[in-house]
């Protein structure tokens, strides 16, 4: 078994043996937390409607639910935290590995990007390559969207699932972002290259590395001692990926344990028609992309999807898109991508090119608006499909960034933002499922613009 097929192998154990220890621990242990929990939260609901009854507010009824709603917000505070304690060993495995993660992409990133820009030289060819880029992530984005939409408006699991609705004064955590045109542009220039780096800002650094990759290339002779010096890091930093990925095996055994220990499966029954349904809807997705990268790559479009398999699974077992570039980004190159391509495509996708979040964020969108019994037009279907394309550019290092997009959206269509207390609890499982579809867009970009510049060469092994 080569190297890669062992990590890969590894990493699908951790996965399997991470459902059941989780399991367990949810039957043994989590059962006690999540049953007052829900105990609490049935209480509390019971108690709002309660309330709406209580004519005078002065009453000691009234004050006596008041207290009692107060008291019961307690208790699931405490389990809450309680439950949260007890993961820690848990959730400790997949953080360390997420944050050796951050702290690799950033000058990863910025290292490749300067190399590759400068290697391209000419200001033209970063301008030609930009455009076929971005041409593949707008297309991929609004196929992304408008599927999500149709699937949606087929399936109605808004409709069909009956769920009862929150309160609507309940508190889903979620700061709605609805960024202008304005804010968009503006945070896609640096104030500072420091701060950026720091908080991992990957459109910014793209950015800035842009800018000094073709200064690097217009000072000549001088600027090759920049480029071998980048490239010299880069190669190091590589190799820190080699280092770091050995441990993907135990991140993905906590990642997996924590989610099933504290969720555990019955919430994967309550919710299997939109679970179901959305996973079906992304295999759809799937299935076009490589039918489009067919297209352009012909038959060597499934050696590329073999390739990926291992940042794939890393992306969905993590639910983090970032763990897995560094990963994707030496496939690629093994695949025949001509670095310079890769260096330049890739960043740009993390921020341009999400296509599993494009799709939830319709859908989800959507299925609140059903939930609610409100009849979006065609119209009005079409205006928050634009809306969502500018929205969720840019944002991608904000956590629960699609939930945050969609919050800042649905607000636009007077749907009520309790409604995403109905997707926070499976949020974390569908994560797994977009930030997987992530890693397939961007491979797909990267290989096609590739191959429309000429510089796919043949794989290594």
């Amino acid at each position: 078994m080569s190297k890669n097929n062992r990590l890969t192998f590894f990493i699908f154990l951790a996965l399997v043996l991470g459902v059941a220890l989780g399991y367990y621990l949810n039957v043994k242990t989590f059962s006690v937390y999540n049953e007052r929990i829900a105990g609490s939260e049935l209480r509390i609901k019971a108690i709002g409607g309660q309330l709406l009854k209580v004519i005078d507010s002065n009453s000691t009824a009234y004050s006596t639910l008041i207290a009692e709603k107060k008291s019961n917000e307690n208790i699931r505070k405490d389990n809450e935290v309680l439950r949260e304690k007890n993961l820690e060993p848990l959730t400790l495995l997949s953080d360390i590995f997420l944050r050796l993660i951050k702290m690799i992409v950033a000058p990863l990133v910025f290292t490749t990007l300067v190399v590759g820009v400068a290697k391209v030289g000419d200001i033209n060819a970063v301008g030609r390559i930009g455009g076929k880029t971005m041409l593949w992530f707008l297309s991929a984005s609004l196929l992304s969207l408008i599927l999500g939409m149709i699937m949606v408006n087929i399936f109605k699991p808004g409709e069909a699932m009956n769920l009862p609705l929150p309160p609507s004064n309940i508190d889903t955590g979620i700061q709605k972002v609805a960024l202008s045109l304005k804010d968009f542009i503006s945070h896609i220039f640096p104030k500072s290259m420091v701060e950026a780096m720091a908080t991992n800002e990957i459109l910014q650094i793209v950015v800035f590395s842009l800018f000094f990759g073709v200064a690097t290339a217009a000072i000549g002779e001088k600027g090759q001692l920049i480029i071998t010096f980048f490239d010299s890091v880069a190669h190091v930093i590589l190799k820190v990926t080699g280092y770091v990925m050995n441990f993907a095996p135990f991140a993905v055994f906590g990642a997996m344990a924590a989610i099933v220990a504290k969720q555990g499966l019955g919430v994967i029954s309550t919710y299997a028609l939109f679970i179901g349904e959305f996973y079906f809807t992304m295999l759809i997705l799937w299935a076009l992309l490589i039918l489009i990268g067919f297209i352009v790559l012909k038959k060597r479009v499934f050696n590329l999807m073999n390739r990926m398999k291992q940042p794939v699974m890393l992306a969905f077992s993590t639910a983090s898109s970032e763990a897995a570039y560094p990963k994707t980004m030496m496939q690629l190159e093994r695949f025949g991508c001509k670095d310079k391509i890769v260096s330049f495509v890739l960043p740009l996708g993390y921020s341009f090119n999400l296509d599993g979040s494009m799709l939830y964020m319709t859908f989800a969108s959507l299925f609140i608006a059903q939930a609610y019994g409100i009849h979006l037009s065609f119209d009005q279907q079409i205006t928050m499909l634009l809306i969502l394309m500018l929205t969720s550019k840019g944002i991608a290092g904000v956590p629960r960034a699609s939930l945050v997009v969609i919050a800042g959206t649905i607000a636009t269509f007077n749907i009520p933002e309790a409604g995403l207390a109905l997707l926070i609890g499976i949020d974390p499982l569908l994560d797994m499922g977009r930030s997987a579809t992530n890693v397939i867009g961007n491979s797909l970009a990267t290989a096609v613009v590739s191959k429309w510049e000429g510089e796919l060469t043949q794989a290594q092994d």
